[in-house]
């Protein structure tokens, strides 16, 4: 899978853009602050729906603008797949696939992406939030469908936790919430959904991270990774679990139970990786995360993702430079960003773009 062209509309920076991109490796190149991660965040947002730096979209337009627009051009086992994206400032984005309305959620079906920055290092020392959407991203690359099974629970969750912090103001008893069994229903049978495909995607992956950290490190620490839940495995007995702390729920208005609470841990030889890995190992965690993601992904039905290495290289040694470019260069396509290009290897140099203040200066 490859990007072969890419053209940005008063997203961030970019009053207008076009860009040709190659096969292999693509190296973007400018001081801070010129538009280079602006460019690969457009990309990553038809890959994923959302942008990986702010929650809202609006940021992403320019200022004084009232929409962006993302064109990107696909290939894919010689398929080509002209993706349009709309993002509004008011009202809803709207995207089409070779001038055909598609959903948004819809998207990962044409372009997968797997984006390795410096935000990585988050993925193994911040909350579990992180580690959640890491795991739901991937889940949704490997089957798109999920996406509405995840925007489903995210509602089920909203709308319950509306009626526990009214009940709890209200200060109702666990009999009086009769309304509250039909949201328990809906977060049992999705719940599980969610449950079931991140212990399936856990047990995928993490054979690909424990080569994956040997190969960026270098050396020969086990690194494994493993789903902690709140969960049960049966309807019956969550439910159960539901009822028992439904008094709990009510005292502090939230829900206490399901996979909005789960957390992947990452153990670096049997010790938690957020407690005691260094920085250096810290990173090499991060990056195989994200190498086992695409090698998960090429392992399937969609061939390699593109892979997308936003300002990395200034963050690593020497050795982990050489050895992330010699992984990295394996698949069909690479796109780099760099503030030095002396930073990047000489391997990912194949097709330099310089970028300067929102503009392609120079395509060679």
């Amino acid at each position: 899978m490859r990007v072969s062209r890419l053209a940005l509309t008063d997203f961030r920076n970019y009053e207008a853009a076009d860009v040709a991109f190659e096969p292999g490796a693509n190296l973007l190149v400018g001081r801070n602050g010129q538009g280079k991660t602006n460019m690969v965040e457009s990309l990553v947002w038809i890959a994923t729906g959302s942008s990986h730096r702010v929650p809202t979209d609006v940021a992403l337009i320019r200022a004084g603008e009232q929409r962006a627009i993302v064109r990107c051009t696909v290939t894919n086992d010689e398929r080509s797949f002209q993706l349009d994206v709309e993002l509004n400032a008011r009202g809803a984005n709207r995207a089409q696939a070779n001038g055909q309305s598609v959903r948004i959620r819809d998207l990962p079906r044409y372009l997968q992406a797997v984006l390795f920055s410096p935000e990585d290092l988050q993925l193994v020392r911040a909350d579990p939030a992180g580690r959640r959407r890491f795991l739901d991203e991937l889940s949704v690359m490997r089957a798109p469908r999920l996406a509405g099974v995840h925007s489903d629970l995210d509602r089920v969750l909203k709308q319950r936790n509306s009626l526990l912090k009214s009940a709890r103001a209200a200060r109702l008893r666990p009999d009086d919430l009769s309304t509250l069994e039909v949201w328990d229903g809906r977060l049992v049978e999705l719940g599980l959904e969610v449950l079931r495909t991140r212990q399936a995607l856990v047990a995928d992956l993490a054979p690909h991270v424990d080569a994956a950290y040997r190969l960026v490190a270098g050396d020969e620490h086990e690194a494994r990774i493993a789903l902690v839940t709140n969960v049960p495995d049966s309807a019956e007995a969550f439910h159960a679990l539901l009822a028992e702390r439904r008094r709990d729920e009510l005292d502090r208005g939230v829900s206490l139970v399901g996979p909005h609470r789960d957390d992947l841990e990452l153990q670096l030889n049997d010790l938690l990786a957020r407690h005691y890995a260094s920085h250096g190992e810290s990173w090499s965690f991060a990056l195989a995360l994200r190498l086992a993601s695409a090698e998960l992904l090429r392992d399937g039905s969609g061939g390699d993702p593109v892979m997308i290495l936003d300002d990395v290289f200034a963050e690593l040694d020497a050795g982990r430079r050489q050895r992330l470019a010699e992984a990295a260069g394996g698949f069909e396509q690479v796109l780099i960003t760099a503030a030095v290009e002396d930073d990047v290897p000489e391997a990912l140099r194949h097709h330099r773009i310089r970028i300067d203040r929102g503009t392609v200066v120079e395509d060679a």
